[in-house]
């Protein structure tokens, strides 16, 4: 049985973080294992309150699984204090697992900050180096990068600046650009692009979540990354299309979209 292991918050909601990357993971055959950093009081609409989980707790539940269970693949999301992203470094460098996908998780789609200011630079220096694969969307790659994004031609230029920081590879996300929903690999040597259609719908909490988290599934499940990339697009573009319509606000994809029936796909829950 393939493995992957999911560090981020916990998402009351159940549309993002560990709930999203363990339903994805599910999807894709992998069996899931978390550790939460923190608990965020959320639903579709908006982050009330987030509580950071104690440093020994997250160090003690890392080593809980590397100790006992082999883990394919390591997705990484909400890491709120520089104090967190540094013990995750620290234990992630002592049990040196095979792929790391860091999705550097800034801002919620409420607009709530869900990575301290004070923390950035500490994840571009600790765990950066460490991740396969970064998959920022556009504000986040601003923040990462120190410079504007407005067209296709300053992806290409950010993307250049995040790997020089220390990534393996970029997946910087075009969503929040005009037009189709457009991605850029960058691997330090070639530029790929991952085309996707934007598809009109409010309903798109946790999607950055669950692309990440199955780019790790598919890498967990031995595929290269641009396969990985490929599929894990293809899956984030049809869990957008079936999303479902809950809540007040901005309602969650459908992780098990190929499972529901067609009357359920289509949101009507």
């Amino acid at each position: 049985m393939r493995t992957a292991l999911t560090i981020a918050g916990s998402d009351s909601g159940g549309g993002a973080g560990i709930q999203a990357d363990l339903k994805t993971f599910s999807a894709h055959h992998v069996f899931g294992m978390s550790v939460i950093t923190a608990i965020t009081a959320q639903n579709t609409v908006e982050v009330r309150s987030v509580q950071n989980i104690d440093l020994t707790i997250i160090r003690d539940q890392i080593a809980a699984v590397f100790e006992d269970i082999e883990v394919h693949a390591v997705k990484i999301g909400m890491l709120s204090t520089p104090e967190i992203v540094e013990t995750v470094a620290l234990n992630l460098e002592r049990y040196q697992p095979s792929h790391i996908v860091l999705d550097p998780v800034m801002i919620s789609k409420g607009g709530h900050h869900l990575l301290e200011e004070n923390a950035v630079q500490k994840l571009i220096s600790d765990l950066i180096p460490l991740a396969t694969i970064i998959t920022p969307n556009i504000p986040e790659a601003e923040v990462l990068a120190s410079m504007e994004i407005h067209n296709e031609e300053d992806m290409y230029e950010a993307s250049k600046i995040i790997h020089n920081k220390g990534a393996s590879s970029v997946l910087l996300k075009g969503g929040h650009l005009e037009g189709d929903a457009n991605d850029l690999y960058f691997d330090g040597k070639d530029f790929s692009w991952f085309k996707g259609k934007r598809i009109p719908t409010k309903n798109v909490h946790g999607t950055g979540c669950t692309l990440s988290s199955a780019i790790a599934a598919n890498l967990a499940n031995e595929q290269n990354v641009i396969d990985a990339i490929a599929n894990a697009k293809e899956y984030i573009t049809n869990a957008i299309k079936f999303s479902l319509n809950i809540g007040h606000g901005h309602g969650p994809a459908n992780h098990f979209y190929n499972l529901t029936s067609t009357e359920h796909a289509k949101g009507s829950l």
